[in-house]
């Protein structure tokens, strides 16, 4: 009995082993085992993953940071449709009060003029013109029934058009308040999906111990210098020599200026911003308006040639336009990186480069 008792223990022991192993998985993934390997972390040593492991854990971060620079994008173009939208319905909603007052100002001349022909014994203006034996007072009253029968038309097409005007102010509302549900929609699903990505993200790199979280960051910027020294090496930039516009310069001023706030999805300032934030507020800084966000600057924006660039344009990264900085000359662009971190300046050729815009072209 001894023994079947501590077979069945040993079974159970095996069994809860096995399922906190594959949750801890589950939620972790996909975070390398934490357990440090004799052939690469010697006894006593704090270091749980290789190089070649955090690596990994910084790719994961890194397409995590960028699905969710996909998603405040789709947000923030989301945010400013709601915007639009809601500036419609006010604009539709005054639109309608208008008419209804003027519908209400045409039926009071409509019952004035009724009041009048009832004041004149009931007779149309028609009837009384007909008993009338003075020629004067006959000519007279015609040009008076013709004046009458033009402003009874003129009301009453007034009145028509007026009617009109604001069944189509009711439609438009409709269906301007049913594109502003949609796209509070789309702002919560795209919030849901920011937040679950930045989360998943923190929480591999919250797994880490400190030093090597230094290990990490440093692995950033060997791999952000790796890139930019194989992107000057092309000769990318080798004839870019364009002096900015007032408004680049201006732009750029205001841009280096928040060097140092921190990114925060969905800000514009004055105190965080995200990427394209940054680059829509300083353009607006140097009186250009310019779409909110990367993916939108990417396609309605004027674009150049990376040998045509000068300060103050964009430029524009990742193949869905999810990120973008402010080039501010010498190969160097300043920017939002992401969530944790704080606008900076960094190399234009650090991250994949999809193309250029120029705001003031």
């Amino acid at each position: 009995m001894n023994r079947r008792h501590c077979a069945t223990a040993a079974i159970t022991l095996v069994c809860a082993l096995a399922l906190l192993t594959s949750t801890g998985q589950a939620m972790a993934a996909p975070v390398p085992d934490p357990s440090p390997s004799p052939s690469s972390s010697p006894v006593g040593s704090p270091t749980r993953y290789s190089n070649a492991d955090l690596e990994k854990v910084r790719e994961q971060i890194d397409t995590l940071y960028r699905k969710a620079g996909a998603a405040t994008d789709a947000y923030n173009l989301a945010e400013e449709q709601t915007k639009k939208q809601s500036g419609e319905i006010v604009k539709l909603a005054k639109a309608i009060v208008d008419g209804q007052a003027r519908i209400a100002a045409l039926k009071d001349r409509a019952g004035a003029q009724a009041r009048e022909q009832y004041r004149n014994g009931g007779l149309p203006p028609g009837a009384q013109l007909a008993l009338s034996n003075d020629p004067k007072l006959f000519l007279d009253g015609l040009n008076k029934v013709r004046q009458s029968q033009h402003a009874s038309k003129s009301l009453l097409a007034d009145l028509n058009q007026t009617q009109e005007d604001l069944e189509t102010y009711t439609q438009d509302a409709s269906a301007n308040w049913e594109k502003l549900e949609t796209n509070r929609v789309k702002q919560a699903k795209a919030k849901k999906k920011i937040n679950a990505r930045i989360k998943a993200a923190e929480k591999l790199e919250s797994q880490l111990e400190e030093k090597e979280r230094d290990r990490l960051r440093q692995l950033e910027r060997d791999a952000a210098d790796k890139a930019q020294t194989a992107w000057l090496s092309s000769g990318a930039i080798k004839d870019v020599s364009g002096e900015a516009s007032a408004g680049g310069a201006a732009a750029v001023a205001f841009a280096t200026a928040q060097i140092g706030k921190p990114y925060v999805w969905g800000a514009e300032g004055p105190g965080s911003y995200d990427c394209s934030g940054l680059t829509s507020q300083a353009w607006l800084a140097a009186k250009r308006p310019i779409p909110r966000t990367s993916q939108e600057q990417w396609r309605l924006l004027p674009r150049i040639d990376i040998q045509d660039m000068r300060p103050g344009d964009l430029i524009i990264y990742h193949a869905d336009a999810s990120h973008v900085g402010m080039y501010v000359g010498d190969g160097t662009i300043v920017h939002a990186p992401r969530p944790g971190r704080n606008v900076t300046l960094a190399g234009a050729g650090s991250m994949k480069i999809l193309g250029v815009v120029r705001p003031d072209k």
